[in-house]
Parts: C-alpha cells; sequence; structure tokens
C-alpha cells in the first residue's frame, strides 16, 4: 500500500480537512487538561471567554493577531523554499528597536512620510537579520536552522543592551526602556478605546499578496521549485543562490514589520 497526492482536491476535502485538523488539536489539548485534572469543559469556556468574550477581549486578541500573522506570513515564505527561518522572532525585535530608532523623535517628518519610514525601515531590519544566515547557507552550507535559531538568543541581549544603554529613556525613572513613538509614527486605530490598529489590515493585505506572489508569479514558482527540489530546479536554470536571498529578504522582512 502506499499513498499517492491527489491530482484535485474535492470542495468538500477543501473544508474538512482544517476542520478535522482543529478537532484534532482540541481533542490532545483536552486529554492534556483531563491528564492534569482539570475539568475539560471549564478550561476550554475560559479559553474561549479570554479570546472573545467581552469587547476588550476581542479587542486584544486581533491586536496580538497582527504581529502573529506577519511572522507566520515569514515563516510560510521561507519554508515553501526549504529556507527553516527559526529565527523569525529575532527579526521582529530587530524589527522594533528599528521602528523605534525612526520613529522616537530623530526625524522631524509628518505622518505621511514618517510612518513609510518607519515601516520600511522595520522591514529592513528584520531582511538584514535573516540575510546573514541566507548567504552562510548559499556560500558554506551552513545549517540555517541552527543559525536563525541562534541569532535569536544574539538579538535579544542586543535589544536589553540597547535599552539599557544608548536607546534608554531618560524619563524611564530607570526602567529598560525606550522613548516613546511619536504620534506621527503610529498607526490608527481601528476602533475607538481599544488597541486595535490598522496594522491588522495591513498584515491580512500581505496574506493576499503572499498567495498572490507564490501561486502567480515567476519569483513564487521559483520558490515552489526550490522547495520540491533544489537539485532539480538548479538543473532547470532556476539561479537557487538567488531566490534563497531573494526569499530571506522578503519573509525577514515580513517579521520585521
Amino acid at each position: 500500500m502506499r499513498l499517492e497526492r491527489r491530482e484535485s482536491v474535492p470542495a468538500w476535502a477543501s473544508v474538512a480537512a482544517p476542520l478535522a485538523a482543529v478537532a484534532a488539536a482540541l481533542i490532545l489539548c483536552a486529554l492534556l487538561v483531563a491528564a492534569s485534572g482539570a475539568p475539560v469543559l471549564k478550561a476550554f469556556a475560559t479559553l474561549f471567554e479570554g479570546g472573545f468574550g467581552s469587547r476588550f477581549a476581542i479587542g486584544e486578541t486581533l491586536t496580538r493577531a497582527t504581529p502573529l500573522i506577519l511572522t507566520g506570513l515569514a515563516a510560510a515564505v521561507a519554508f515553501r523554499a526549504k529556507l527553516w527561518n527559526i529565527g523569525a522572532e529575532g527579526q521582529l525585535y530587530l524589527g522594533a528597536l528599528a521602528a523605534v530608532a525612526l520613529g522616537s523623535g530623530p526625524l522631524a517628518l509628518p505622518a505621511w512620510a514618517l510612518l513609510p519610514v518607519v515601516m520600511l525601515g522595520a522591514a529592513l531590519a528584520g531582511g538584514l537579520a535573516l540575510l546573514g544566515p541566507a548567504l552562510l547557507k548559499t556560500r558554506f552550507g551552513v545549517d540555517e536552522v541552527v543559525t536563525t535559531l541562534l541569532l535569536n538568543f544574539i538579538v535579544l541581549l542586543f535589544v536589553s543592551m540597547m535599552l539599557e544603554g544608548p536607546m534608554k529613556d531618560p524619563m524611564a525613572m530607570g526602567w529598560p526602556q525606550s522613548a516613546a513613538m511619536l504620534p506621527e509614527a503610529e498607526l490608527p486605530r481601528l476602533v475607538a478605546r481599544s488597541r486595535v490598529h490598522a496594522g491588522l489590515l495591513i498584515a491580512v493585505a500581505l496574506a493576499g499578496l503572499v498567495w498572490v506572489l507564490k501561486s502567480r508569479t515567476i519569483w513564487g514558482f521559483e520558490m515552489r521549485a526550490l522547495g520540491a527540489n533544489p537539485r532539480a530546479a538548479a538543473f532547470a536554470g532556476v539561479p537557487v543562490g538567488k531566490v534563497v536571498l531573494r526569499v530571506a529578504l522578503l519573509s525577514g522582512g515580513l517579521a520585521g514589520l
């Protein structure tokens, strides 16, 4: 007996597969909760209430979904090309550091100019953070799982050093924190009296753009070819090294953003 990929996926399977995955995850979680001696239904009810039980809970869920969507996209883009980016957390932190460095006062620009500069700076910082491991992979065959994973710890220590040193807010009463972002560098709020901001719309739009890139463009075809079989892709004329570096900049850029 052997398993073969379907030539075409029926509509019911496209709906049933993710639902089955969610159901399996809930069952496994329920078994762990029950094994700990806690009431399963009450645990799930508390989980649902914490995420969606009030206006505040929904707002916080949507707010925290934004960086998760972007770092999830970063991983999806890299994994499609078999670039195992385990360092999205570090790339996110470097993006945050760059955003604060640009958006906390040194640039006297109006909001329409400052906000794109801050976002591009954050994306560039994240992209450059992954570019190093990608170059080590393409030039010397260094395993990017190791380099991206260990780079997380280096970045966290670097952020701590900056917040305790050059970027420390002198008005922070000794706390290791940076200066606040200027109002011109903040994304507009989507819902009054909540933290939900326009970054959520940007993240959802980028998810659509990434899908178009991967499924409808030459760059996306090269990414998929590289992920399916790097040797065959190189034999067919795909510039493997360039594609890896391009994917690294895109993946790290999404995490930094």
